[in-house]
C-alpha cells in the first residue's frame, strides 16, 4: 500500500471509530490504539505535505498557533426566541399557530441545550466554516476550534444536499466543567460561573490546541439550506443523524398541546440526570412550508417558542459570609454555603445583593437556606427555614470597614449599596479598573486576564493602567506562564492599543456610571479630553441622554487631581486623547432625524450603518413611532416593522436611496 492509500485508510479508520465513540457511545478499540493510530497519520501528513487535508481526523488536536477571529455575514440571520415560562402561554401560542395556519400541523418539541449558539457549513460533504451568533447578522470564525469538538463531523456520510448549514449549541459536560473549575480552583484562577461561560470562553481562546484539551460538546438541532430532504424540521434532523451529526434522542412530535404538557413534565424532571446544562424547551412548528407562512416578527420567528423551566431550589446551610470589593469600591456580601447539588454543579457559594437584601432575609450564622439558580452568575438564597435557626446564633451583620484596605465603607443618597471610598489605594479597585481598562470593548489588550493583571500587581509591575505602558518584555518574560514569545505579544498589544479611538478611551479610563453608549456621546459633544475636563454640569447635562448623575460623575473625575494626572500619564504614552478629524460628524445632513434600521444589508453592516447616521447628526432609534423620520430598510425588515411604519405612513428607504442622500 502506497503512502496516499495508507493516509486515506487511517482517516477513514479514524472518522469511523471516532464517531461509533463520541456520537453513538460505541466504542469498538482502546483509546491507546484509536492513538496509536492517530499518531501514524500524524507521522505521514508530516512526511507528506501534498496530502493536507483541511478536515483531516488530525486536525481535530488543534495547532498552538493563535488567531485573530474574523467577523462573517451568516447567510441566514440567527434569530432569538421569544421566552415563556407558563403552560397557558405556551396554549396561547399553539392557539395562534391554529388560528394562522387552519389546517392541520405538528409541533416538535425538544431540549434546549444551555451553552453557546454555533452556525456550521457543509460545502460538497465537507465542513468549510464554523461561525458564532454574534448579534445574529454577524459572528465570528471559529472553523479552526469547532474543529477540535469530536461531536461534529468534519465530513458527513450519504445522500446529502451540496450545501446546507447546521446550526446547534457547543456545550461544556458538567463532568468537564467541574474538572476545569477544579483545576482553576488549584491555580487560584477564577473560577467559570457556569457551563454555558466556560463553553462560550472555550471557543473563543484564539488557541484551538487548548480549546481540543477542554472536551466541548454539541448537539445540532436545525438545518437550513436551498435543497433540504424534507419539508419536516423533525424529519430534516433524522436524516441529519444518518449523515454522522449528533442529534438528540429527546426530540419528539406533538399534535396537541397534551401531548406537549407531558412533554415539558417529563423533562423538567429527567432534565437533572442528563451529563448537560438545559434550560427550557423549544417548540417549533414542524413543516418548514408552514413555517414559511408564519414569518417571524422583528425579533422572533411566529412559528417557534421557548418554555423556560422554572429555577431549582434547594436547601443547604449557611457556614459564613464573605465581603467582596469590585472595580467601583461596591461592597457585596457573598454567602459560604455547605455544598449542595443545584442545576447539574455543586454550589459553594451564593450572592447576598447587598445590605437591605441581606437584612430582609434576616439572616444568621448556621440558618438553613433555600438557594436558587436561575440564570445568575452566583445562585442566590431567596429565603431561610425559620423553623430550623438554631438557638441563640448571632445575627449577620454588614461590615463598617473595607474588608482589604480597612477604609470605613460609606453609603451615598439613594443608592443600596455601600462603598470603599479608598479608591486610588484599594487593590481590588486598582486590579479591577485595570481589567475593565484592558478589556475588550475598552483598549483591547489581548494576551492580559484577570490572573495576569493580579500577577503583575503582585510582582510590583503595574499599580494603575498608566503602568501598562511602561511595561518592557524582559520585565515579564520571567515570570509565571511568560515566556519570551508571549511577553513580546503582550507588549504588542499594548502598544496597539494606542491607536484605540478616543471616545472607547473615555470608556476604559472607568468614570463612574459612563458606559459605552454614554462614552460615544460624550466623545461627539467634547471631541477632546481637555473640552470634557473642561465641561461644567449645565455643559453635560445638554447632552442628549445625559443625566444630572452622570453629569456630576464625570465632573468628580475631573475634579480629582489623582485622576487629572493619570490622564496625563496616558496622553504622554501617546493614548489617543481626542477624536480624530475623520470620525468628527461627517456632517448635519440628518440633524433632527430619528431613525429606525431595520432588515440585513448588502453594502455595509447595520454597525456601520448606525455609525453613519451617528456622524451625520441622525439619530438611531430601536422601534418605530410618530417621531420616526424614515426607516433604513435592508432585506427581510421585520413584518411587524413594516406593518407599524404604514399605519403611521413613516417613509422607507433601501440602502441605495441612504447613500445617495448622504453623497456617497
Amino acid at each position: 500500500m502506497g503512502y496516499k492509500e495508507e493516509i486515506e485508510s487511517l482517516r477513514a479508520e479514524l472518522d469511523l471509530h471516532n464517531y461509533k465513540y463520541y456520537v453513538l457511545n460505541l466504542p469498538e478499540i482502546s483509546d491507546k490504539d484509536f492513538d496509536m493510530l492517530m499518531h501514524r497519520l500524524q507521522q505521514l501528513e508530516s512526511e507528506h505535505p501534498d496530502c493536507y487535508d483541511p478536515n483531516s481526523p488530525t486536525m481535530r488536536v488543534g495547532s498552538d498557533i493563535n488567531k485573530d477571529f474574523v467577523q462573517v455575514e451568516h447567510e441566514y440571520p440567527m434569530l432569538s426566541l421569544g421566552n415563556t415560562y407558563s403552560i397557558s402561554e405556551v396554549e396561547e401560542f399553539y392557539g395562534r399557530v391554529s388560528k394562522s395556519l387552519d389546517e392541520d400541523f405538528e409541533i416538535c418539541c425538544e431540549l434546549k441545550f444551555d451553552g453557546t449558539s454555533i452556525s456550521v457549513i457543509y460545502e460538497n460533504g465537507n465542513l468549510l466554516r464554523a461561525v458564532t451568533r454574534g448579534d445574529g447578522v454577524k459572528g465570528d470564525d471559529v472553523t479552526d476550534n469547532v474543529k477540535t469538538i469530536r461531536t461534529i463531523p468534519l465530513k458527513v456520510k450519504g445522500n446529502y444536499p451540496q450545501r446546507f448549514e447546521m446550526r446547534g449549541e457547543v456545550l461544556m459536560p458538567w463532568e468537564v466543567f467541574e474538572k476545569l473549575n477544579a483545576e482553576r480552583e488549584a491555580l487560584e484562577e477564577p473560577l467559570f460561573a457556569n457551563p454555558r461561560n466556560a463553553a462560550s470562553g472555550t471557543l473563543k481562546l484564539q488557541n484551538s490546541a487548548e480549546v481540543a484539551s477542554r472536551g466541548l460538546d454539541a448537539y445540532l438541532y436545525y438545518m437550513l439550506g436551498d435543497d433540504l430532504p424534507h419539508d419536516g424540521h423533525y424529519e430534516n434532523l433524522q436524516e441529519a443523524r444518518k449523515w454522522g451529526f449528533k442529534i438528540s434522542d429527546a426530540i419528539r412530535k406533538c399534535k396537541s398541546v397534551d401531548e406537549i404538557k407531558e412533554y415539558i413534565d417529563y423533562w423538567d424532571k429527567e432534565r437533572k440526570n442528563l451529563p448537560v446544562a438545559t434550560d427550557g424547551i423549544v417548540l417549533k412548528v414542524n413543516s418548514t412550508r408552514q413555517q414559511n407562512e408564519l414569518g417571524h416578527t422583528s425579533k422572533f420567528p411566529r412559528w417557534a417558542i421557548a418554555y423556560k423551566f422554572q429555577a431549582e431550589r434547594e436547601s443547604t446551610r449557611l457556614v459564613s459570609v464573605d465581603f467582596q470589593v469590585g472595580r467601583m469600591g461596591t461592597v457585596t456580601p457573598v454567602a459560604n454555603l455547605e455544598p449542595v447539588k443545584l442545576a447539574g454543579t455543586i454550589v459553594r457559594r451564593a450572592t447576598l445583593h447587598n445590605n437591605d437584601f441581606m437584612t430582609s432575609l434576616d439572616l444568621h450564622y448556621g440558618d438553613t437556606v433555600y438557594v436558587e439558580k436561575g440564570g445568575e452568575i452566583i445562585p442566590k438564597i431567596v429565603s431561610v427555614d425559620m423553623e430550623k435557626r438554631l438557638p441563640g446564633s448571632r445575627k449577620v451583620e454588614f461590615i463598617e470597614t473595607c474588608p482589604v484596605c480597612g477604609a470605613k465603607l460609606v453609603r451615598y443618597d439613594n443608592e443600596v449599596a455601600y462603598y470603599c471610598p479608598n479608591y486610588m489605594e484599594c487593590p481590588p479597585q486598582i486590579k479591577g479598573r485595570i481589567e475593565h481598562f484592558i478589556s475588550r470593548k475598552a483598549m483591547n489588550i489581548d494576551g492580559l486576564g484577570p490572573e495576569t493583571i493580579d500577577l503583575f500587581y503582585e510582582n510590583g509591575l503595574i499599580n494603575d493602567v498608566a503602568d501598562l505602558y511602561s511595561l518592557k518584555a524582559d520585565e515579564i518574560a520571567g515570570l509565571e506562564r511568560f515566556a519570551e514569545r508571549s511577553a513580546a505579544r503582550v507588549i504588542k498589544s499594548i502598544d496597539d492599543s494606542k491607536s484605540v479611538p478616543y471616545d472607547r478611551v473615555i470608556f476604559a479610563i472607568g468614570i463612574r456610571f459612563v458606559g459605552e453608549t454614554v462614552a460615544k456621546k460624550l466623545a461627539r459633544a467634547f471631541p477632546s479630553i481637555d473640552l470634557l475636563a473642561a465641561a461644567g454640569l449645565q455643559d453635560l447635562v445638554s447632552v442628549d441622554d445625559i443625566g444630572e448623575r452622570i453629569a456630576q460623575s464625570v465632573v468628580s473625575f475631573f475634579h480629582d487631581m489623582r485622576n487629572v494626572n493619570l490622564i496625563d500619564r496616558l496622553r504622554n504614552a501617546g493614548l489617543q486623547m481626542k477624536m480624530d478629524v475623520d470620525t468628527k460628524k461627517a456632517s448635519d445632513k440628518l440633524k433632527g432625524k430619528t431613525i429606525v434600521i431595520s432588515g440585513v444589508f448588502k453594502k455595509h453592516s447595520r454597525d456601520e450603518y448606525k455609525k453613519m447616521i451617528e456622524d451625520n447628526g441622525g439619530k438611531n432609534a430601536g422601534s418605530i413611532s410618530s417621531k420616526t423620520s424614515f426607516v433604513l430598510a435592508g432585506d427581510n425588515m421585520g413584518p411587524s416593522k413594516l406593518e407599524k411604519a404604514n399605519a403611521l405612513g413613516v417613509k422607507i428607504i433601501n440602502e441605495e436611496e441612504f447613500l445617495d442622500m448622504l453623497g456617497e
